[in-house]
């Protein structure tokens, strides 16, 4: 399904997801609402992961940001999901998800393995944007 320029004005956003990102080391975005979503109490991580994307830090931000907005809205738009985007801080690549979360660690961590299960690809992490903490899987 493609981007509705009326709900969601890509062009204006994309670029200051990028820019986000990169001062940030990750932001989330929710597409119904056009806001960032400020750091939060809660355990994020890939709803689906087999729809991350992975690319090498010297890609270009903005475009793959469109391509993947553009691939993915019927599940960025859905009420728990948000776009989550993440730099691996050893490797500097940059992770673009689907993302979702809860408030509680452990019951992150459950869902978040079996998402991996179910779509048979590996998260790599939970991330708390407000405590600023990582949990490696």
């Amino acid at each position: 399904m493609p981007l509705d320029q009326n709900q969601f004005p890509l062009e204006r956003y994309v670029q200051e997801i990028a820019v986000a990102t990169l001062e940030n080391s990750g932001m989330a975005f929710n597409l119904n609402t056009g806001q960032f979503i400020p750091p939060m109490d809660r355990w994020e991580f890939p709803k689906y992961p087999s729809k991350t994307r992975i690319l090498p830090a010297a890609t270009n931000l903005v475009e793959e940001l469109r391509s993947f907005i553009s691939a993915n809205e019927e599940w960025l738009r859905e009420a728990d999901c948000w776009l989550g985007t993440w730099i691996h801080p050893q490797t500097r690549e940059f992770y673009l998800d689907i993302t979702t979360g809860c408030a509680d660690v452990e019951v992150a961590r459950t869902m978040a393995l079996e998402a991996s299960q179910r779509d048979g690809r590996r998260i790599v992490a939970i991330y708390n944007s407000k405590r600023k903490h990582i949990v490696y899987l």
